[in-house]
């Protein structure tokens, strides 16, 4: 019997404790992903398809100027990509015990992205603006953000993919029928099938040039949905 007690406290003890850090994080990411969107909206940078004057072009080497103003975001952008990792696992705990299946696979595409987006943020802010001012140019072309054909681009397009079904296969977790719950599950459905219809608009009127375009819808969707969320998530975990 103390056996059992001890177990059910433990349990009690580990359900508060995600619940706090569900908490703060959820917060968290709210906020940051917010000041991310901020920094990130007067940073765009002058190439792509929505560059109308002004537009930097092939090779994209006189891009040094733009440094530090278009690359402010991506420290940013690094810590709320942490942040959503944090708030996926924390999503994973809340889980009742016979839906720990579809947080746990949330939860992996979540680590998915959120490899892909650090590694993508970290060098292009680590390598590309000293390789320009170094005059180390060679395989910069295919790297730096300016490319609208480039890998940095591709690899966003991926990682907000990615985490996009992170938000669908946690939907399941929410199982209560209370406002709160509701809500954060039509977020989540609403905010990946957004992604899957832009990227298949987009493909279907310019095949493999997307440039930037789906990249910028995609990282909207995903941010808005993290900043909602992020309140929503924050008054459950609360309760």
């Amino acid at each position: 019997m103390t056996s059992i007690n001890s177990s059910l406290a433990r349990t009690k003890l580990a359900g508060t404790a995600s619940s706090q850090v569900g908490f703060y994080t959820a917060i968290f990411t709210t906020v940051i992903t917010l000041v991310t969107f901020g920094f990130a909206i007067i940073a765009i940078p002058i190439s792509g398809a929505n560059c109308l004057e002004g537009c930097i072009k092939y090779p994209y080497l006189d891009t040094v100027a733009q440094f530090p103003k278009d690359y402010r975001w991506m420290p940013l952008a690094i810590i709320m990509t942490l942040s959503y990792l944090v708030l996926m696992v924390c999503i994973h705990a809340y889980a009742p015990q016979p839906r720990k299946i579809f947080g746990q696979i949330g939860l992996s595409f979540a680590t998915i992205a959120a490899l892909i987006l650090l590694g993508d943020y970290f060098i292009q802010f680590s390598v590309v603006p000293i390789s320009l001012m170094s005059g180390e140019t060679e395989g910069i072309t295919l790297l730096t953000q300016y490319n609208a054909h480039g890998i940095f681009i591709a690899l966003e397009e991926l990682g907000y993919l990615m985490m996009s079904l992170s938000f669908l296969f946690v939907v399941p977790v929410f199982t209560d029928n209370n406002r709160i719950e509701t809500w954060v599950r039509w977020i989540f459905i609403v905010g990946f099938v957004l992604a899957i219809v832009s990227l298949a608009i987009v493909s279907i009127n310019y095949g493999l040039d997307r440039q930037d375009r789906f990249e910028i819808i995609v990282i909207s969707i995903d941010w808005l949905v993290l900043v909602v969320n992020g309140i929503l998530l924050s008054i459950l975990f609360r309760r």
